[in-house]
């Protein structure tokens, strides 16, 4: 018989829980099972009740959290001109147009955010079948196609999500990592749910958040109990 390390058996305790929680009791469970060596992240997965084949009822935008996501971000800055001094300065770390996209279509995929002038999305129409499918084509309702380059790198790198239903009606994003306090996660995950409930679409009847989850990366998933939610 295999025996388990402590970590495995408070997944097990965790995981077998049945009774959705406060998404602050949720969030001091995820952080006390995320006892592995590297910094978890914290994921927040949502069922919507709306249909994405319906135009009128996609739910897409971005979400600036308060404290950030604590990850990483390798932004890709596509523009001409003046703006790639900006780009530059702002903190991009690819800019330029028509040879990054060469080398896109080449197979460098190592980046987390694609921005762009609107003067160059012609030049990008290419990768819209590369781009696409992993959520990296700019648009201007993810405040990803604008000419505010400046701002739009700068909200990034301090955390600014880019969050989108998909054709489940799932939506699944993140709010930090273990390491964040518990009042960061807490107030990141309220800002994260305020924003997407301002995105309803007018056409959706009915209930529109219809399950929340949150978990680390190696832990278990807790059910948010949505009655104890403002």
């Amino acid at each position: 018989m295999v025996k388990l390390s402590k970590r495995m058996k408070q997944i097990e305790k965790e995981s077998s829980r049945e009774d959705a929680v406060a998404p602050k009791e949720a969030l001091e469970v995820i952080k006390s099972a995320a006892v592995v060596k590297f910094d978890e992240t914290i994921e927040v997965s949502m069922k919507l009740g709306v249909d994405p084949k319906k135009a009128d009822q996609m739910v897409r935008g971005s979400v600036k959290l308060p404290h950030g996501t604590g990850k990483a971000c390798t932004v890709v800055v596509f523009t001409k001109g003046d703006n790639i001094d900006v780009a530059k300065k702002a903190g991009a770390q690819h800019i330029g147009d028509a040879e990054l996209v060469k080398k896109i279509q080449g197979g460098w995929l190592d980046f987390d955010v694609v921005i762009a002038t609107p003067d160059c999305m012609r030049e990008l129409a290419p990768l819209a079948k590369v781009l696409g499918p992993r959520g990296l084509m700019p648009s201007p309702k993810a405040g990803t196609v604008t000419t505010d380059v400046a701002t739009a790198v700068t909200e990034v790198l301090a955390g600014r999500l880019e969050v989108k239903v998909d054709k489940e009606s799932n939506l699944n994003t993140i709010i930090g990592k273990k390491s964040f306090s518990l009042e960061q996660l807490v107030e990141n995950f309220e800002h994260l749910l305020g924003s997407i409930k301002r995105m309803k679409p007018q056409s959706s009847k009915g209930t529109y958040l219809k399950q929340v989850c949150v978990a680390s990366t190696m832990g278990p998933g807790i059910k948010i109990d949505l009655s104890k939610i403002d």
